[in-house]
């Protein structure tokens, strides 16, 4: 049977897409295959977050997590003798080692009971690194120490100064690690017209300021 030219026209076209279908269909599984999945192991690994300078204290709540583990994971306090306590494990000294030494601590001990433990430690609350505010401010005591607080923000932490506190003369009371005791002037009133910035240092574990 002979056809005529607009029957071959559009037999040609019915083709082309026929073939170009067949072609996409293909792709996402030429693609899958050629794609390495990225495994469990590979993503807790990426994913952990070590502190190697903070060193761990005494009081401070650690959060310690074994993958697949779930009786593993947990938040643990840092007794005042400087260990924790997990089971499997047993004791361990943490106080005075980074997270990332203890990570390691804890990943030998488990060795003996889990192929391959994926551990991962985090301080949670640090409760260890204290300063003091004493005097005339609203709320005197002893606060948690963040990496970045300074004088001000200690004086803000402790509710602000007194009606009657002499702003001028703010100190700072610190301990060298010779034992001895320095003391670092901090004028508020020069401070916030602009003057004596460098005053406004940050705050050190042990720090005690004090409002007249």
């Amino acid at each position: 049977m002979k056809l005529n030219a607009l029957q071959a026209l559009f037999l040609g076209v019915i083709l082309v897409i026929g073939g170009t279908s067949h072609g996409r269909a293909q792709e996402p599984a030429q693609s899958a295959a050629a794609t390495k999945p990225v495994t469990q192991e590979e993503m807790g690994a990426s994913s952990k977050a070590h502190d190697e300078k903070y060193v761990i204290g005494n009081d401070d709540v650690l959060n310690i997590s074994v993958w697949k583990e779930p009786d593993l994971t947990k938040a643990v306090p840092v007794r005042s003798d400087g260990k924790i306590s997990l089971p499997l494990v047993g004791e361990l000294q943490a106080t005075g080692k980074t997270p990332l030494q203890l990570e390691r601590d804890i990943t030998d001990k488990l060795k003996n009971f889990i192929t391959t433990p994926e551990v991962n430690v985090i301080v949670q609350q640090v409760n260890s690194r204290k300063f003091n505010v004493l005097g005339e401010v609203s709320h005197p005591g002893s606060f948690a120490l963040t990496a970045s607080t300074t004088v001000m923000d200690a004086i803000a932490i402790a509710g602000g100064f007194r009606d009657f506190a002499k702003k001028s003369g703010v100190y700072i009371l610190r301990k060298g690690p010779d034992g001895k005791e320095s003391r670092l002037n901090f004028n508020y009133k020069s401070f916030i017209k602009g003057k004596n910035s460098d005053q406004n240092i940050r705050i050190e574990p042990n720090d005690t300021i004090i409002v007249p």
